[in-house]
């Protein structure tokens, strides 16, 4: 009897010992972890996925999205089917390219741009774009965008079957309040938004529409940065 307390004890110990530890790992690590969920993702993005994706309803409040934290990012990648995918985004100057996916919440932002209205369509008025800012010189997601965009560079947008040609010609901070510039306009633009630092207001670039032409004839390091993260078949 005392043995197999004994040995119940140890047990418990050790079962203590090895949870204990996770936790210390998960804590110290946390934000690899975090940065690994959401950089990790490629989702199969091609003509037939965006067209099925774009008839899909979404939501579109980004005033109720959240800081993007571990266990946000954890729950979207579980969840990744619901992220309707219906395109990507890349500015080559700074190294960024990620998915864009029909509306904003949690699990839309934890893993791709999103856009900001339902009535959007690439090439026309204001394609409003929002997503996150990890801060701390991240690469991933829009962070790129607050540490290293400037005016006159180029943004590119794709549906895989076209690719849109923008030039950024503005970069301003403004109020978490400026729900306007979301709005559409008749100027063919693009505007990206994302958090600053403190989270208490926003970035916001934005690109004058350049030129639009088939992926196959877009710049071949446009190209090559689409292709080698997503599938950009028919």
């Amino acid at each position: 009897m005392k043995k197999s307390k004994k040995r119940s004890f140890e047990w418990l110990r050790w079962t203590a010992v090895v949870v204990l530890l996770l936790v210390s790992i998960v804590l110290i690590f946390n934000q690899q972890i975090k940065y690994y969920l959401v950089g990790s993702y490629k989702p199969e993005i091609t003509r037939q996925t965006v067209q099925n994706n774009q008839k899909k309803k979404a939501t579109y409040d980004f005033q109720s999205v959240e800081d993007l934290n571990l266990q946000t990012a954890a729950k979207a990648r579980a969840s990744k089917q619901s992220i309707n995918t219906i395109g990507a985004i890349t500015v080559p100057a700074i190294n960024m390219t990620i998915p864009i996916a029909n509306g904003v919440d949690n699990t839309t932002l934890a893993l791709a741009a999103g856009t900001l209205r339902p009535d959007m369509k690439m090439g026309e008025g204001n394609y409003a774009l929002a997503g996150h800012n990890m801060a701390h010189g991240s690469k991933i997601l829009f962070s790129p965008l607050y540490y290293h965009a400037k005016v006159g560079q180029m943004i590119y947008i794709t549906n895989m079957d076209r690719v849109y040609e923008y030039k950024i010609y503005q970069r301003e901070f403004i109020a978490a309040t400026r729900v306007d510039v979301v709005n559409n306009t008749p100027e063919k633009i693009i505007t990206l938004i994302t958090c600053d630092a403190t989270g208490a207001n926003r970035l916001m670039i934005r690109g004058k529409f350049v030129k639009s032409e088939p992926f196959k004839q877009a710049p071949q390091n446009v190209q090559k940065n689409f292709s080698e993260k997503y599938t950009t078949g028919r």
